[in-house]
């Protein structure tokens, strides 16, 4: 897992201490821009979460462990598989989760 020379930095994390495949799902994050440098580079991380979570679980879950988020938290908007999602959105099993804040350019 390297940050530096363009290559990603990935982490897992495992939010179920005991249970079955039917009571959690995994998932993919990925952090993109401001996003990315609140995680401390992180690119992507696998994430499971129970099973019937919403978009806003996730995103509670990940501001647990990354605090720092919640400096863009009211301004970003999520993506689920590629598609713009509200944060009511139930996640899926292998679902890919991106998290993107505001991006200024001209």
């Amino acid at each position: 897992m390297e940050a530096m020379g363009g290559e990603k930095e990935t982490q897992t994390m495992d939010s179920t201490n005991k249970g079955n495949d039917d009571s959690s799902v995994g998932i993919k994050v990925l952090f993109f821009a401001r996003a990315r440098d609140l995680t401390g580079g992180l690119a992507d991380m696998a994430m499971e979460v129970p099973s019937g979570s919403t978009a806003h679980d996730c995103l509670n879950k990940l501001v647990a462990k990354f605090p720092q988020l919640e400096e863009i938290r009211g301004c970003m908007v999520l993506a689920l598989n590629e598609e713009y999602t509200p944060e009511s959105t139930v996640v899926k099993d292998r679902d890919e989760l991106a998290i993107i804040p505001p991006i200024s350019g001209g």
